[in-house]
């Protein structure tokens, strides 16, 4: 199933950007990885890097940062307004599409073993990964920073490391690694330098100290600009949404005769948190996404290039080809149930009826995008895989030599002409998944058309289906046939349950509809 993650890692460095892009370039060395955006802080004396892709070379990446961390920090010497515990702070895995928080966490235990068994760092475990629940929350994992847990680790069983050795990695110090669902780094900055009183807004406005549900916060003496910091992180920003926190810093700071002089995002955020900015301070009436000029951009060029785009598909389906055929028809059925999906989304993001499924839908929203992008790449894959196998009949087979090579080239196409249409099956069935959600909770006046991204999604599964078996009808490798066959049948059988159970749902809310 196609997957991607994001992964935002934390160093204990702001000021060297040589050491910084170091660590980065380490990472990097994968190209399947993407890096987002890169963050130093000097008052802080930290990075944060945010890196993008597919959820095994993201982690394999993160491992090759956290080895070169370890070898160009020394926590011995290091100092920063930031509560730290090792060169590599934090690791926190996000999902984004084709994974779920529970995948993430795998991900994350995973890679806290290797980091604890190749590397010899001490390794906590924190938040959707936390192997006990007093550990789930970051500021507790890192009590004492790097000091206290020093001493504590080797004398103190509740400080003992979940992977790793029980000892401080004297140099690199200890990491935490954990999975959660996107968040906002949101700082205030004020106009006093009094740090008790950036602490005391902290204190009043962190869940922890019984202030706002989805709010850490810490203040901070930032020499630098002559002032102190409020930090926070915001876990749910449509739960407790920015413009909600800065009034509140505003009010309590008032309190103490200061102000805010300014804030500051940290990293990336979601376009929607920026938004609900906007509409509040606005008092906008009935806004929409779709009246932001680049959004309907993107959806009008879209919709010109899609429209163009399908229209050209269905000449080159309707020739004397062979292919495009019917591998490629079913990923491109696949597609508009992701389509389908995405708009369903789109229908029910920003409704007031619908506000408790907004964060689900917003990741249902970028989970059928990617799964539609996957779909038509697929698309041409298959269109691909056809003309490889055609090449391979067509080599030459008049000496021992030629047979033998064809003969090989030919297994190999034949596989790939029979991967590719059950990556279909698998990915179609991943659409299907979103389609239940859709259906169960999104708008209601939209449930036909995520019955109708299921019935896509099946037809996609089903045709997929067609064409694995008949490129597998008699390859010589019988083992490879089975076991090939076998996963066919396993996903065909999935996706026909998902599908009736998706009508069922769809059926019983059009008809409880009032007439």
């Amino acid at each position: 199933m196609p997957a991607l993650v994001e992964c935002v890692p934390n160093f204990s460095e702001g000021r060297r950007p040589e050491i910084v892009d170091a660590i980065i370039a380490a990472a990097l060395e994968d190209s399947h990885v993407i890096l987002l955006d890169k963050e130093m802080d000097a008052d802080h004396n930290r990075s944060v890097v945010t890196l993008v892709g597919e959820p095994e070379a993201v982690a394999d990446a993160v491992l090759r940062s956290v080895r070169k961390a370890a070898e160009l920090i020394d926590m011995r010497t290091h100092r920063g307004e930031h509560p730290r515990m090792g060169a590599t702070d934090v690791i926190p895995f996000v999902p984004i599409s084709g994974i779920d928080l529970a995948e993430c966490a795998a991900l994350a235990r995973n890679l806290g073993r290797r980091i604890g068994e190749e590397l010899a760092i001490p390794v906590y475990l924190y938040e959707a990964a936390a192997s006990r629940p007093d550990r789930e929350n970051l500021a507790a994992v890192r009590r004492g920073e790097y000091e206290g847990i020093r001493e504590a680790i080797e004398i103190d069983p509740n400080r003992r490391p979940d992977f790793g050795p029980a000892v401080m990695n004297l140099k690199a110090g200890a990491t935490a690694v954990g999975a959660r669902m996107p968040l906002v780094a949101y700082n205030c900055y004020l106009d006093t330098n009094r740090l008790s009183v950036a602490k005391a807004i902290a204190k009043a406005i962190r869940f922890g100290d019984g202030g706002l549900r989805y709010v850490k916060a810490l203040g901070f003496d930032i020499k630098d600009r002559g002032c102190v910091q409020v930090s926070m992180n915001l876990v749910n920003y449509q739960k407790t949404p920015i413009y909600r926190v800065f009034e509140m810093i505003k009010s309590e700071a008032a309190r103490w005769g200061a102000r805010v002089t300014s804030s500051e995002i940290v990293g990336l955020t979601p376009a929607r948190s920026l938004y609900d900015v906007a509409e509040h301070y606005l008092q906008l009436e009935r806004f929409s996404t779709e009246q932001v000029l680049e959004e309907k951009l993107r959806t009008a060029t879209a919709r010109q290039m899609e429209k163009t785009g399908w229209m050209l598909f269905a000449d080159h389906v309707a020739s004397a080809e062979p292919a495009p055929g019917g591998g490629s028809v079913s990923a491109a059925a696949g597609a508009l149930a992701a389509a389908l999906c995405a708009m369903v989304s789109r229908l029910t993001i920003g409704k007031k009826k619908y506000a408790d499924v907004a964060a689900e839908m917003e990741t249902t929203l970028s989970q059928a995008e990617e799964l539609r992008r996957v779909l038509t790449d697929l698309v041409d894959k298959d269109t691909q895989a056809f003309d490889n196998l055609m090449v391979a009949r067509r080599l030459p087979k008049e000496t021992e030599v030629q047979i033998g090579a064809r003969n090989e080239a030919m297994l190999k196409a034949t596989k790939g002409a029979a991967e590719v249409p059950l990556e279909v099956m698998r990915t179609a069935l991943s659409v299907l998944d979103l389609a239940k959600g859709c259906a169960e909770k999104g708008n209601v006046n939209s449930v036909s058309d995520a019955g109708v991204a299921a019935l896509m999604a099946k037809a996609a599964i089903a045709g997929a289906g067609l064409n694995v078996k008949i490129n597998l009808t008699g390859f010589p490798d019988t083992e490879y046939r089975e076991q090939t066959l076998a996963k066919m049948r396993e996903l065909d059988a999935a996706a026909a349950r998902l599908t009736d159970e998706i009508v069922r749902t769809v059926n019983s809310k059009i008809d409880s509809q009032p007439t």
